[in-house]
């Protein structure tokens, strides 16, 4: 773990998050599964991150009760049960597109499922990020959502967005440091509700567990 990294978790600390560290995506795995127990009701965001760790995996274990609003064949109904189950759940899975030095949390998403439970109703909010997602300050964070974040998840999900075929948000073509409204103005833009996470009232409701792995986007 080297100083950038301690500063990060320092930081999320003071902000009133639970933070550590787990060398390897394997150990961030065996950490989850210590947190977990029988029985455990649980949702989570789409998440790279979740499936390139095995977290996603591991949640599937019939020894919780996962809902999985990704699994092929369900019914429209089904996936709002899914969504639903968010509010009261006990954990919430998911990654944050950027980690400040300063410990906060950059989150960008198009229906805002996952920035509203990262906000309010799980009772405990588990992410699992990449060192690749450090970042300095909370502009950079957004510059990184523009630049990797959402092109690469647009071509994941298949949307058809400018930044799926240019590899960046267009809004860089105009400017070197866009606002978070600049961009396309397509049906199927991702980048549509903004959250930044700083000093939390629920101290260690959050927890971060950052990764020496490179995962997710």
């Amino acid at each position: 773990m080297n100083e950038k990294i301690e500063r990060v978790i320092r930081a999320l600390q003071k902000n009133n998050m639970a933070a550590e560290y787990a060398e390897t995506a394997a150990d961030a795995r065996r950490r989850v599964k210590e947190m977990l127990f029988p029985g455990a009701v649980i949702t989570a965001g789409g998440s790279q991150s979740l499936k390139e760790s095995g977290v996603w995996e591991l949640l599937e274990s019939s020894e919780y009760r996962f809902f999985d609003r990704t699994k092929p064949g369900m019914t429209e109904q089904e996936r709002n049960e899914a969504f639903r189950a968010a509010i009261g759940c006990d954990f919430f899975f998911c990654s944050s597109n950027a980690v400040t030095e300063q410990g906060e949390l950059i989150n960008v998403d198009g229906t805002a499922n996952r920035l509203s439970s990262i906000c309010f109703g799980p009772k405990k909010v588990v992410m699992i990020v990449g060192i690749n997602k450090i970042v300095a300050d909370a502009q950079e964070g957004f510059l990184r959502v523009k630049k990797v974040a959402a092109p690469k998840n647009c071509v994941r999900l298949s949307m058809d967005t400018p930044c799926a075929k240019l590899g960046h948000c267009v809004s860089l073509l105009q400017k070197e440091n866009p606002g978070i409204t600049d961009g396309c103005q397509c049906a199927d833009r991702i980048c549509c509700e903004y959250l930044v996470s700083g000093r939390q009232r629920r101290k260690d409701r959050i927890h971060v567990i950052l990764c020496g792995e490179e995962l997710g986007y």
